[in-house]
């Protein structure tokens, strides 16, 4: 075979992204770095993999589909756990592996939930904010009059979704001294019900995918089935809970903190109720953002590109049926 030449739109770092270019001709033009950003269409994509006769493609957010599977592609690579800006249906019809990149960022997702617990817990910001404002003595009080708060250790967490960053959080809670149940229907190790969850867990972390099943599964009903003082984290998708029933749970005080990383259409509005919330935390979706995710799927892009030029099944290919026959 010939040497590959590859068009990266996805940002990519480390080891993985040098053994790339020992493999292949890289044209490396990553989106996130670009101001304005830059995501491709399907008509983008092809125009500019044809422009640069890349013979395979690794891309992020790019779309990937129609015109996309006109060209004599050998390999796509999508840098996500679920490859769902890719058209796998018509780059399997046209013969084209397609790579993904599964668990790529759960450590840095449960590194995130994990800062959420203790910033929306022990009033972190809050603090954080005294201190800057010149406030520590705020009307007359001490910050140890303000600030108590219970540790986390010797409670219990229930994770809803056991996927690969659940797994990730899991252990660090655990070596926090936390104890962890969840639920998942797809997951054996899952034992727990999700009423039985909430009626058991302190802390209620989100892990679960957005499906037809999991849009609104935390609504009124469960926020009001969760333990008084309960803390809520949402490090996954905003569609997975009610959010009018959620500030409803945290005025009452039935949920005392909560930390969201998520919110539909990625922003919220600055007049929101839980912009006012001093125990709320709030991130715009940051969870993933380390420098450690783009070493990570930067690794395992290129280490299954290297199988596919050897003549190998890649770890990570979405449509193994393109290999058969």
């Amino acid at each position: 075979m010939t040497r590959l030449r590859v068009l990266v739109t996805a940002p990519l770092r480390g080891p993985g992204f040098a053994k790339l270019n020992e493999l292949a001709d890289v044209v490396y033009d990553p989106w996130i770095e670009l101001r304005p950003l830059r995501i491709y269409s399907a008509d983008q994509l092809a125009e500019r993999a044809a422009t640069e006769r890349a013979d395979a493609l690794v891309v992020e957010g790019d779309s990937i589909s129609g015109p996309v599977f006109e060209l004599p592609l050998r390999a796509i690579a999508a840098t996500r756990g679920d490859p769902n800006n890719v058209d796998v249906a018509g780059a399997t019809a046209a013969g084209i592996p397609v790579l993904h990149t599964p668990a790529r960022n759960a450590d840095a997702v449960a590194e995130m939930a994990v800062a959420l617990l203790f910033a929306a817990t022990r009033h972190v910001l809050s603090g954080d904010a005294d201190v800057r404002a010149g406030q520590v003595f705020r009307d007359g009080t001490i910050p140890y009059q303000r600030f108590r708060a219970w540790e986390i250790a010797g409670r219990t967490a229930g994770l809803v979704g056991l996927g690969a960053v659940a797994r990730a959080l899991r252990w660090r809670l655990q070596g926090l001294g936390v104890s962890v149940i969840a639920h998942d229907p797809y997951q054996d190790e899952a034992r727990h019900s999700l009423e039985r969850l909430l009626a058991e867990a302190d802390i209620v972390s989100m892990h679960a995918p957005v499906t037809e099943e999991t849009i609104g599964m935390i609504g009124v009903e469960q926020f009001a089935a969760m333990r008084d003082g309960a803390v809520f984290l949402n490090t996954a998708r905003a569609q997975l809970h009610d959010t009018d029933a959620l500030v409803a749970a945290l005025r009452s005080g039935k949920v005392a903190a909560a930390g969201l990383d998520h919110f539909v259409g990625e922003c919220l509005p600055s007049d929101h109720p839980l912009t006012t919330m001093a125990n709320v935390v709030l991130t715009p979706h940051i969870g993933g953002a380390t420098w450690n995710t783009e070493a990570r799927q930067a690794q395992m892009v290129a280490d299954d590109l290297e199988a596919l030029v050897a003549g190998r099944r890649p770890v990570n290919l979405v449509n193994p049926e393109v290999l058969t026959g």
